[in-house]
């Protein structure tokens, strides 16, 4: 890699990292004792000085190897993560991912909108109201609604596990467990209208979208193999934008390590292979779907009668 190209991508981490700290680029800059135009000059890329970037990553709770890209990057911040992916989504040519239940790139233009409100009700009771963990989140939901309407888009290849996706649909698009039996419902069927989607997209083709229907248990740690020109780099992620979201607790990494790549690539290939694909996943998806219509969350069937009625009161 050239040297101005390296010098751009430890400021591409720079700026992932800022993003994922509660700090902001004047917090960040009086810290080191150096003006925001040059912190903007570092992530540029323009300006890389070793004491400066060492002290940056003290600042922003990482370490130099880190920022400098050497061997695996770590990510204790979800934001930070997510603003990584934003970076290699811009620069791949294909990405193979699996999330649970789905890849957030291939969710509708609707599930925006719901995840904000799950991620506030997966928060610690005490802080839903804290401004600092809300803020957090507008962030991350910037960076997503970012990543959704970026203008590079790279060929994506979807692995779908249908355990997940029944997990999905039972438990519904919610942050938290103790919500009443109606609104339980809308969320069930707000789930029921993404898996649709995904239904629809398997049985006509989106150009540059290929999705593989996996029925099996899938890795719980996510990945996603970003496939550039001269290079692929492999993320892996505890964070989770799904039902019961989780953007608090766990380390994403980022390697282009060749036998952590291999590795994944080969998995990746492995499940392609043997995933359903067109019609006979539509099939299996439409299987899945009918079962879940007409039963009630887990949750729900395990309440004592009493219990039960008490909630239907409150509905």
């Amino acid at each position: 890699m050239r040297v101005d190209a390296q010098r751009k991508e430890i400021g591409r981490r720079l700026r992932a990292y800022r993003l994922g700290s509660r700090l902001t680029a004047e917090e960040i800059a009086r810290r080191l004792h150096i003006s925001r135009a040059a912190l903007y000059r570092l992530e540029a890329g323009e300006i890389v000085k070793l004491e400066t970037l060492d002290a940056l990553a003290q600042v922003l709770d990482t370490s130099l190897v880190s920022l400098l890209g050497v061997g695996v990057e770590y990510y204790s911040k979800a934001g930070a993560y997510f603003e990584r992916m934003r970076q290699l989504e811009g620069e791949a040519e294909r990405i193979v991912a699996h999330f649970n239940p789905v890849s957030f790139l291939v969710t509708s233009a609707d599930y925006l909108g719901h995840l904000r409100q799950m991620l506030v009700e997966a928060l610690p009771p005490a802080e839903r109201d804290d401004s600092a963990a809300l803020t957090e989140i507008d962030k991350v939901m910037a960076i997503l609604a970012e990543r959704k309407t970026a203008p590079h888009r790279p060929k994506i290849q979807s692995l779908i596990s249908v355990p997940e996706i029944e997990r999905f649909l039972e438990l519904g698009l919610i942050g938290r467990f103790d919500l009443l039996p109606l609104e339980w419902r809308r969320r069930r069927a707000a789930a029921r209208r993404e898996v649709e989607h995904i239904i629809a997209m398997f049985a006509a083709a989106q150009p540059g979208i290929e999705l593989g229907l996996i029925d099996e248990t899938m890795p719980n740690v996510t990945f996603q193999l970003f496939q550039k020109r001269n290079e692929t780099v492999l993320a892996l992620s505890p964070f989770r934008l799904g039902e019961q979201p989780n953007l608090w607790h766990g380390v994403a990494t980022v390697t282009a390590a060749p036998e952590a790549v291999a590795l994944y690539r080969k998995l990746a290939s492995n499940l392609w292979d043997g995933a359903l694909k067109g019609r006979r996943a539509v099939s299996r998806l439409n299987e899945v779907v009918a079962r879940s219509a007409g039963s009630e969350p887990a949750t729900a069937r395990s309440l004592t009668p009493e219990a039960a009625r008490l909630r239907k009161s409150r509905a």
